[in-house]
């Protein structure tokens, strides 16, 4: 059975060292990030050879947003706006989402990725951080949620897994919690009825992502690694699909490797997910976690049901509808 942890790789090629230790580790999944990231030949055997390392159909992730977070890019890519300047030049936001997120889809197929880490379905607010506020699709529940569904259809659509994230809501976050932790205020009544919503009418997607966010009026642990707030994410919010972390090794959250894995893992995530390719970390996310759980493999099983063969799309349509839509 898979480890419950995704890995990434160091650079455009798999060495052997890696090739082995993959072997050995088995992770359940492979994370790519603009290291990995060459031509399109080199990028189709570095997923081919992923795979073969582990010797089946793994998962492959990649954050290809659009704007600052898109590891693929010209001259071999597309070139994509950020979320929020789209959405607030489209006519039809909704329309420009899915052609957006299917054409992205078509992309990362071609090159072996079959799983995109969007929607980032929190809402954009005035003390938002900037480090997330572009990346954002709108400021109510109702224009979020419409579009987060249209992106996670694209996904689909095109052959890729969607991965909702920053479950339960990092809007409100004015740190990035790339380097420090953040710490949400706000009352639960009112995150319920606003961040959490978002969650609540996406919670049928097969794929999620944690926050590693402090939401002080119902634990003083973040997110990630708190059984309180995971509790309200599988009860509340009702979300069924798979639960991987934010990226472990981000400086939110407190400890050392090994100890975040764990708590993560005890807190209630399915899947850790560690994305710096550095093979000192790896090999203690490998040796600390375990086997996926048996309701691990389900969600797991239940979200590679999801991963089919693109629908029929005459892609220079789609490209020259979207444009028309963005003006």
């Amino acid at each position: 059975m898979a480890g419950a942890f995704i890995l990434g790789c160091e650079g455009p090629d798999l060495s052997a060292r890696e090739a082995a230790f993959f072997r050995d580790a088995d992770p359940w999944g492979f994370i790519l990030f603009a290291r990995n990231i060459d031509t399109p030949d080199r990028l189709r055997r570095l997923t081919s050879d992923l795979r073969d390392a582990v010797g089946r159909d793994a998962v492959i992730l990649v954050d290809q947003e659009g704007g600052r977070v898109q590891r693929l890019g010209p001259p071999f890519w597309s070139d994509w706006l950020p979320p929020l300047t789209q959405m607030q030049r489209a006519r039809d936001p909704e329309r420009t989402m899915f052609l957006r997120a299917t054409l992205i889809a078509r992309e990362l197929r071609d090159v072996g990725i079959d799983v995109n880490c969007t929607p980032t379905a929190d809402i954009a607010g005035e003390a938002t951080h900037p480090f997330l506020l572009n990346r954002l699709y709108g400021t109510t529940v109702e224009q979020v949620v419409a579009r987060a569904r249209a992106n996670a259809d694209g996904c689909l659509q095109g052959g890729v897994l969607p991965v909702i994230k920053h479950i339960p809501g990092h809007g409100r976050a004015t740190a990035d919690s790339h380097l420090s932790l953040p710490r949400v205020t706000a009352p639960q009544a009112e995150l319920s009825a606003s961040d959490f919503e978002v969650f609540r009418q996406l919670a049928d997607l097969p794929l999620g992502m944690t926050a590693h966010v402090v939401y002080a009026d119902i634990d003083e642990a973040p997110g990630t690694i708190s059984p309180a707030i995971l509790r309200l994410v599988r009860q509340d919010i009702g979300f069924a699909g798979l639960l991987m972390t934010d990226d472990i090794s981000m400086g939110a959250l407190p400890g050392d490797m090994a100890s975040k894995c764990r708590q993560s893992l005890e807190a209630g995530c399915d899947v850790v997910l560690h994305c710096n390719g550095q093979m000192p970390d790896m090999e203690v996310v490998a040796a600390t976690c375990p086997a996926l759980t048996d309701e691990g493999m389900r969600r797991a099983d239940r979200a590679l049901q999801d991963r089919r063969p693109p629908v029929e799309l005459d892609l220079d349509a789609a490209r020259a509808e979207l444009a028309s839509l963005i003006g």
